[in-house]
């Protein structure tokens, strides 16, 4: 009886929530309550907020691009949003208040495929 494993009696399968998200952004949840906004065209929105604006990101499941917050990176930046993308979590990004969106997009390496493809069917028409 002593070799028999250790399964609590109301164990339940696993299961997985299906999602749409193509790319994962975190955000540190700490630094941006620190900073009390900082981004945005007024600077006065966080840089979640910010970012799913520019983005024109949608919420949830069923949004391409997902900007979520978490819990701190242990970097704590002054002045500055501790961001990664998920897909290549070796490099912190450090973004510091007021920086261009766009170029926090670049360095986070997203791809913006709706853009691209709002431009593409203008062009042609």
């Amino acid at each position: 009886m002593a070799d028999a494993p250790l399964i609590p009696k109301t164990a339940r399968p696993v299961k997985t929530a299906r999602t749409e998200w193509r790319q994962v952004v975190l955000v540190c949840r700490k630094c941006q309550k620190k900073l009390k906004g900082g981004f945005g065209p007024d600077g006065d929105r966080p840089l979640k907020k910010a970012l799913r604006k520019y983005l024109k990101a949608g919420k949830g499941k069923k949004a391409e691009l997902a900007i979520k917050e978490t819990d701190c990176f242990d970097v704590c930046p002054k002045g500055a949003v501790v961001a990664v993308n998920a897909a290549e979590p070796k490099a912190l990004l450090i973004v510091p208040a007021g920086a261009d969106l766009f170029e926090v997009k670049a360095r986070l390496g997203l791809r913006d495929d709706r853009r691209l493809k709002a431009t593409v069917k203008e062009a042609t028409s």
